[in-house]
């Protein structure tokens, strides 16, 4: 006989880890359970060196904002990204404050956010960009030069030995941006759930999932040690295994996962632990994307702290696997097809030629030709201080659209069936750094007969749940504050 459960996460990142963290603060007499295929949790997308580590506000990033076919910018997607951070920084102050996780320094640090750039064009899109966030009240504290001497100062490794005709450039800074390690952040969540009575089981590999006729799910999985078979009830089921989130949404028959699919994009970093180099630089320096480089294949030049040390990474480069995930099969990109979502595949294949330019002459890179990408962004780059680190996977959402056939989608996007009784999320960056609104987004479609009981202990842990920040500066002014005192962060 299967054994019941309330709520069953499948996937041991930082989404089944928010996810979780919440619906046990919630409801302390659920019966919660975690599946997790690989022998630890936190290994694929969460692990600190198969992300960027950035607290994804907007502050750098130039995606967010692009200029308009008529030379203007709109805010107003860079000013929503910026508010589900603060959701997330809420929530973790709140959690440091009740003791739920360790000390801030142990997943989340201050690292100035920088975006530089070179060129005209570039520059006087820069200059654009800095007008219309000068005055939000979420980026307050925004700098802009064309100085060399001042961007000199905020990170000197951009500007030693660089020649007076790389000019013009621009950079803007953000002081309270912040560096995130999602991998020790996760582990302290699921630890944090294993001492309130949720089972974390790791080397269950879910193969199933049959809705029963009384609206529950009956999941079949196998232990990856022994081999083992068995099955769970449940009567929500939420899917957060990165890539493989389609394919397992796929076998549960729900209609609302027709016609999407997913782009696996791998990567690369340079890295380097020299400590002479680490010293001269502090910040996450973003630049313009390639021509036909997906969203997420943006360069920069990071600082990174992970299990207390720092250092330094450049990238990412584009890799290509069939693999959904890191520890994948090779045979996801072809099993994925479905009748209903080739026609869109197929069509994102047609208009997006530029990707696959883009990652053919990625993947013919050597070592020496990405330290040649590295000295754009630090003109002194010398080979022998970086080494090579494999990232993760990415799973980039293909999906229906009435117009175009088929698109391929920035972000991330919640699918769940009519009822509401399972739920997956699919797609990648700015994921984790708003995991906590995206959870919060979940919580309201699966159970919307539940949100008024719990309102006010949402409020509790977020404050500025069910508003936002950016039309109130004083508040905004007020909420920043205290997060970046409870996170001993730069506010």
């Amino acid at each position: 006989m299967s054994e019941n459960v309330d709520v069953l996460l499948i996937g041991g990142g930082i989404m089944s880890a928010t996810l979780g963290t919440l619906l046990k603060d919630l409801n302390p007499d659920w019966k919660i359970a975690v599946f997790e295929r690989l022998s630890a949790v936190a290994q694929e997308s969460s692990n600190a060196w198969n992300n960027a580590g950035t607290g994804h506000a907007a502050l750098c990033e130039l995606n967010y904002m692009p200029e308009a076919p008529d030379g203007s910018v709109d805010p107003a997607k860079a000013i929503a990204i910026n508010e589900q951070f603060q959701q997330s920084r809420e929530l973790w102050a709140s959690l440091v404050e009740e003791g739920v996780l360790d000390a801030p320094s142990t997943f989340i640090n201050a690292t100035p956010h920088m975006t530089f750039v070179r060129g005209e064009k570039d520059v006087n899109y820069l200059r654009k960009r800095y007008e219309a966030l000068k005055d939000q009240p979420l980026f307050a504290g925004i700098e802009y030069s064309e100085d060399s001497r001042v961007i000199h100062q905020w990170a000197p490794l951009l500007m030693k030995g660089r020649l007076k005709s790389d000019a013009p450039f621009a950079a803007t800074r953000v002081p309270s941006g912040t560096d995130v390690d999602f991998g020790s952040l996760t582990r302290q969540l699921f630890d944090h759930l294993q001492d309130r009575g949720v089972d974390v089981v790791t080397n269950r590999e879910v193969r199933t999932l049959d809705r029963q006729q009384d609206g529950t799910w009956e999941v079949g999985f196998r232990n990856t040690v022994g081999r083992t078979p068995g099955s769970v009830n449940a009567r929500f089921v939420f899917v957060g295994a990165g890539g493989w989130a389609l394919k397992l949404l796929q076998r549960s028959g729900i209609p609302e996962i027709k016609g999407y699919g997913v782009f696996p994009v791998g990567g690369q970093w340079l890295k380097t632990s020299n400590p002479a180099l680490v010293a001269q630089h502090k910040a996450k320096v973003y630049s313009q994307a390639s021509v036909g480089a997906p969203p997420m294949s943006v360069p920069h030049l990071d600082t990174r702290v992970v299990d207390g040390e720092t250092s330094l990474l450049f990238g990412p480069f584009a890799t290509f696997s069939p693999k959904f995930l890191k520890h994948g099969s090779p045979l996801d990109l072809v099993t994925q097809v479905r009748w209903h979502n080739l026609l869109p595949m197929l069509k994102v294949a047609v208009d997006n030629p530029g990707l696959i330019k883009y990652l053919v002459g990625e993947l013919l890179k050597n070592h020496a030709q990405k330290v040649e990408s590295l000295r754009e962004f630090m003109p002194t780059a010398q080979a022998k201080d970086w080494e090579l680190l494999n990232a993760g996977q990415r799973a980039q959402v293909m999906k229906k659209d009435p117009k175009k056939i088929g698109v391929l989608q920035f972000g991330t996007e919640v699918v769940h069936s009519a009822d509401g009784s399972i739920a997956g999320l699919l797609g990648a960056s700015p994921g984790a750094s708003t995991a906590v609104s995206i959870m919060l987004g979940l919580l309201k479609e699966c159970f919307p007969d539940r949100m008024a009981e719990w309102e006010p202990r949402l409020k509790t842990l977020i404050p500025s749940y069910g508003q936002t920040l950016n039309p109130r500066p004083d508040v905004a002014r007020e909420v920043t504050a205290e997060t970046a005192r409870a996170l001993a962060l730069t506010a």
